[in-house]
């Protein structure tokens, strides 16, 4: 095995666990509410703060690994993840329970830009895009473990164990990064990034307001659907049990690895932005479906669950599309400033429609989704019509 094919598998472990953290309370909901008495609203606030604390630390995240390296910031911060999934595992408030999950998000803060980064040292140039994406649709399998696995897993031993085996897990592959990946390969020093361009034109950009705010309703949406609310509806909707809920988020994440990696491909051949909006449009279907029909029949549900688990991983072209948009000196900035968007998408519609559920239903909450999506769209619009434009 080469030096950097080990790098790759090792730092995939770490976004293994990221994804499968991110996404337990989909399946683990029903025993939050009951052993802890949370409200609908605490459920979403609790949840989503996974993702702003995410969001948060990718501020500095930039300057840290620049200067230290990802061998260093990553593990360092899965330390903090693995001591809040034990303060997860011990809690007997909303509180505390809420700390756990902020400190998981920090945790697991560094998982992705931090592989990134490492990436662009020990890979070609020409093999960046298609090892960074097959890295994103493997650790994506996280969200799979934590579906009938969990659901599983959970009735033989507590979700509360599985929090404590899990923080145990967390350090330990903490310790495999930091023992097994270098940050270059040998002879190669660590660059720094460029300091040219101004980053202020990224946030003053109507361009970046048109993708972020799609990538804020769809990979928000996305994942706000996969690690809770898509769950949640199931238990309290459906009135499922445990295995059939974990079966149908099964359904629903194995469909966004195969979206993961085919959206590449689907991009190269008809173009970015046509297929991201193509694929914005048919995600929203599902909200829209499942306020109308929530009774549709099972195989009905498998269908919604697998189309927006497809389709919602077609938000990963929005970092694509930033680094084709602005200049040099800013892609990296740009692509950290959607990725923002994203996760902080995911912490307000996580909470929002948990807010939503308290004063109403779901079909309320979806309906409301669906417009927010079809209002994204409708901004981003217009870079796919230029897009077209071009190509004729």
């Amino acid at each position: 095995m080469s030096a950097a094919s080990r790098v790759f598998i090792i730092l995939l472990l770490a976004y293994f666990l990221s994804y499968f953290f991110r996404a337990t309370n989909a399946v683990i909901s029903p025993d939050l509410r009951r052993d802890l008495g949370l409200t609908s609203a605490e459920l979403g606030l609790m949840t989503s703060l996974f993702y702003l604390t995410f969001a948060i630390a990718q501020l500095p995240l930039g300057a840290l690994l620049d200067r230290f390296g990802p061998r260093f910031v990553h593990p360092a911060l899965m330390l903090l993840g693995a001591i809040g999934a034990l303060i997860f595992a011990s809690a007997q408030d909303f509180f505390t329970l809420s700390l756990g999950r902020a400190l998981l998000g920090i945790g697991f803060a560094a998982a992705l830009m931090g592989a990134l980064k490492a990436f662009s040292l020990w890979f070609p140039a020409h093999r960046y895009a298609s090892v960074s994406s097959l890295y994103v649709a493997l650790g994506a399998s996280g969200a799979i473990a934590a579906s009938s696995p969990l659901a599983w897993l959970k009735e033989q031993i507590g979700w509360r164990t599985v929090f404590e085996w899990g923080a145990l897990v967390i350090v330990l592959v903490a310790l495999v990064v930091a023992l097994g990946v270098r940050n270059a390969p040998t002879g190669m020093a660590l660059p720094r990034s460029a300091q040219g361009g101004n980053a202020a034109l990224i946030w003053q950009s109507s361009l970046f307001w048109r993708m972020g705010w799609l990538n804020f309703m769809l990979g928000g949406g996305f994942l706000a659907w996969q690690t809770l609310w898509g769950g949640d509806f199931l238990f309290k909707v459906r009135g499922m049990g445990s295995l059939e809920v974990g079966s149908i988020l099964f359904t629903f994440s194995l469909a966004a690895l195969l979206g993961f990696l085919l959206c590449g491909p689907l991009a190269d051949r008809w173009g970015l932005p046509r297929v991201l909006l193509s694929a914005s449009i048919a995600f929203t279907l599902g909200p829209l479906l499942l306020a109308l029909w929530p009774q549709m029949p099972l195989l009905g549900i498998y269908i919604i669950y697998a189309l927006m688990g497809f389709t919602g991983a077609f938000n990963i072209l929005s970092l694509a599309q930033a680094r084709l948009t602005f200049p040099t000196e800013l892609t990296g900035r740009a692509v950290t400033a959607i990725n923002f968007m994203g996760f902080m998408g995911v912490f307000l519609l996580q909470w929002g429609i948990g807010v939503v559920l308290g004063l109403g239903n779901y079909s309320t909450a979806l309906l409301i989704w669906s417009a927010l999506i079809a209002l994204a769209i409708g901004g981003y619009l217009p870079l796919a019509l230029q897009a077209n434009k071009r190509s004729l």
